[in-house]
């Protein structure tokens, strides 16, 4: 059985994102980068199911500028067989990364594609949906728990009034939650073994898809500084500042 992954390149979550100074986007000049963390999530529990002997091969993959071969360099290190770099430096939405996700699908033919539910950069949310409607194939959200066996595999949902479980016919795709699992610490022998995994470029343009953006960012700003509070001696001082100051009664 084929586990194929999807792995995304963006700002890393401890870097406090800038806004560039016209407005247009983030500011990535000299920015640490790492692989999404929903996606590290994805990675460790493909890497799990092959150590459990339910998997024979975990294939990650990834879409952008020839940086993300570092991204998969981590992925592989984490204990991925080997990598795909679809390269491309045009702007990615959505619907532009589950198609060219297709292509690969189609081409590997994975019994298990493994997505993160969301990237901590765009927050969109959305590829893993998109590409299962793609692909016709079930689609299990927000994963909290996957186990696989006969065929099927038996994913629980993290759902806002609960638990939600569900059986998948395979092939399936499954986009992750964060409590799935932990990702494993990536040691030195690790990275050093993933230099020799094989790692496959291609180039989006050859691959039939069309990357002409479906929409258009007109402004990026910094959230407004929100005031600090303030302790009030009795009610009657707080009642005051809710009706003055706050304008909230």
């Amino acid at each position: 059985m084929k586990a194929l992954v999807a792995v995304k390149r963006v700002i890393d979550y401890n870097v406090k994102a800038r806004v560039k100074s016209d407005g247009s986007g983030i500011d990535l000049a000299g920015v640490k980068m790492s692989m999404n963390p929903f996606d590290e999530i994805a990675v460790e529990e493909a890497v799990k199911l092959k150590e459990a002997g339910v998997v024979t091969e975990v294939v990650a993959v990834s879409i952008g500028a020839s940086a993300c071969q570092e991204t998969l360099r981590t992925a592989m290190a984490m204990g991925a067989d080997r990598g795909v770099l679809v390269e491309t430096g045009a702007e990615l939405e959505p619907i532009h990364v589950a198609r060219l996700l297709k292509t690969l699908v189609d081409k590997e033919q994975p019994q298990l594609i493994f997505l993160g539910k969301q990237a901590i950069d765009d927050d969109a949310g959305q590829t893993g949906q998109m590409l299962a409607a793609m692909l016709r194939l079930p689609q299990a959200t927000f994963a909290s728990k996957v186990t696989v066996a006969d065929g099927k595999a038996q994913v629980t949902r993290e759902l806002d009034g609960g638990l939600q479980t569900l059986s998948l016919d395979l092939p399936a795709v499954v986009t992750v939650d964060l409590r799935l699992n932990s990702p494993r610490y990536v040691t030195l022998p690790n990275i050093m073994k993933a230099k020799k995994k094989p790692l496959e470029t291609l180039d989006a343009a050859t691959l039939g898809v069309d990357l002409a953006p479906r929409t258009r960012v007109l402004k990026v700003s910094e959230p407004k500084v929100r005031a600090g509070g303030v302790k009030v001696a009795d009610v009657a001082t707080l009642v005051a500042k809710l009706k003055n100051e706050a304008k909230v009664i």
